[in-house]
């Protein structure tokens, strides 16, 4: 079950908008209704209409009467730049401030996200399976 101390609503948008961010749910596809997230996750519906009224309002999903909840069209475009913001202020806004006190520069914060990700890329790349000492 969903539960990390935020409110359930909130966990059930965010779910919604993680699964219209990776493409599982595609815009203008019929979004999960009220009563189907609501037995999915073994919660209330009026939980899980709050969480859906939030991406009403957000302009993510809209409701056609008689049909349904839709992702809207646009609404991972939205959502991706949204995320991209919270990603910028939660993770890079720090990092530089860390690299600045620690007197790095652009190029060489640069240079360390590179030699990381390269380095991440190749352990990922190698198969513990085949390569038994």
């Amino acid at each position: 079950m969903i539960d990390d101390g935020r409110p359930l609503f909130a966990q059930i948008a965010e779910r919604v908008e993680d699964s219209i961010i990776d493409g599982t749910l595609s815009e203008m596809s019929r979004a999960p209704s009220t009563n189907e997230l609501a037995s999915f996750y073994s919660i209330n519906p009026a939980t899980a209409a709050k969480g859906i009224n939030l991406l009403v309002a957000k302009g993510v999903l809209e409701k056609r009467r008689g049909i349904g909840m839709f992702v809207t069209e646009g609404a991972r475009g939205l959502l991706i730049n949204e995320h991209r913001t919270t990603f910028s202020d939660t993770y890079i806004t720090p990092l530089l401030n860390e690299a600045d006190r620690l007197g790095l520069g652009s190029e060489d914060v640069i240079a360390l996200i590179t030699e990381r990700s390269r380095e991440l890329r190749l352990t990922s790349a190698i198969d513990p399976v085949t390569t038994k000492g």
